[in-house]
Parts: C-alpha cells; sequence; structure tokens
C-alpha cells in the first residue's frame, strides 16, 4: 500500500529546517486555515504507521513536493498551470504576496519513478521525501526562468495581495531533503527545471 502524504505536513518550516528532512515534525496548526489538509495528511500517516506496526500492513508513505508536468488542469490553482494558462492567453502572471516565497519542482516522471521506487523498496510504515531539491526558487524568480527558458513566449507579471479566496497561512519556503529517499531507495530526481518547463508548456499549448 501506498499512502500520498504531502510536504504541506511540515507547514512553514524556519530556516534551520530548510531543506526539510523527514524528521521535522513540522510548524503546523490544528486550527490554521490550511489545516483541513495539513491534518488529514498527518492523521493519515498515523494510520499507515498504527496499521504497520500492529497488524503488519507493509504501508509505505511518500510525500511529494510539488509535481508538475502534463495533464494538470488550467484551473486546479496550482502555480505551473496558473501561470502557463494566463501567459498562453497574452495575461499578466498575478504572483501573490511579495513574490518571494519559494518552492522547488519536481517534473512528473521523476515523481512516478520516485513514488514507485519506495513502494518497492521503501521501509514500511517510514516517510520518504519525493521531489527535486534543486532550484528553490522564488515566484518572481519562477516568472523570469520561465521568460528566459521560452524567450517566444511574451511573460508579463503583476505582484498582488494575495486574493480573499486564498488560503491564509502560505508557507514562506518548501524545499525537500531527499537523502534518505536516495540512501535508500536510489533516488534522484533527473529533469531540470528549465527542461520541465519546457515540456509542460509544449503540452500546455496544446490542451489549454
Amino acid at each position: 500500500m501506498l499512502f500520498f502524504s504531502s510536504s504541506e505536513i511540515y507547514g512553514d518550516p524556519n530556516a534551520d529546517h530548510v531543506p526539510t528532512k523527514e524528521s521535522f515534525n513540522g510548524n503546523v496548526s490544528s486550527l490554521g486555515a490550511r489545516a483541513c489538509y495539513d491534518e488529514s495528511k498527518r492523521l493519515g500517516e498515523t494510520l499507515i504507521r498504527i496499521y504497520h506496526t500492529h497488524f503488519g500492513v507493509p504501508g509505505m508513505i511518500v510525500r511529494p513536493f510539488n509535481v508538475y508536468g502534463p495533464g494538470m488542469q488550467k484551473l486546479d490553482y496550482r502555480v505551473l498551470p496558473n501561470f502557463a494558462a494566463k501567459i498562453l492567453s497574452g495575461e499578466p502572471v498575478s504572483v501573490y504576496g511579495t513574490g518571494t516565497q519559494t518552492r522547488t519542482f519536481c517534473y512528473v516522471t521523476d515523481a512516478i519513478t520516485g513514488f514507485l521506487q519506495v513502494l518497492l523498496g521503501g521501509q514500511p510504515g517510514e516517510p520518504y521525501n519525493i521531489g527535486n531539491p534543486l532550484p528553490e526558487i522564488s515566484m518572481l524568480d519562477l516568472v523570469k526562468t520561465i521568460s528566459s527558458t521560452m524567450p517566444e513566449l511574451q511573460v508579463k507579471h503583476r505582484v498582488i495581495e494575495h486574493p480573499d479566496t486564498y488560503p491564509a497561512d502560505e508557507p514562506q519556503r518548501r524545499c525537500p531533503d531527499i537523502t534518505k529517499a536516495r540512501l535508500q531507495v536510489n533516488y534522484e530526481a533527473q529533469v531540470k527545471l528549465e527542461d520541465g518547463l519546457k515540456r509542460f508548456f509544449s503540452w500546455a499549448k496544446a490542451h489549454y
């Protein structure tokens, strides 16, 4: 059994815990605006561990970090399909807050490979970060990277306040430490951000 948890369970880690290891217990609020998601994932991990410990269920846990690629719907409210939809329609990209919040991005083929490696070779009841630790990039720099990687696109942007529909308590940094997955299941992301962006935008041009 493979349980899909989330990097969101780490909440908003301070600088001492970025890149973030699986051993970090998280900086989250059970009453925060994102709690229904964060806490459900944390409880799911707890259940996997309990059922492994007490009933021998071979449950594996993965914590994906910002997986992207073909198949993402433009209205699913994730940053890259949101950016792609705006750029391809000639509209300016909206960067929320200061634009200095950071993320890392893992191309879908790397993520699926990692999920399968954990399922086949991981330790039951143990969590594994699956993502690409490089680069940890701000949202403003992500816009610049899209523009420099695909100069044929007309990339415009504006920095705005978070809309009322956007959940509060946005994490300021998100970057995985994948040492555990590297050592235990031989996981390593292969697709560089620039290559992944080209693949994703090529698909998006045909489908958005």
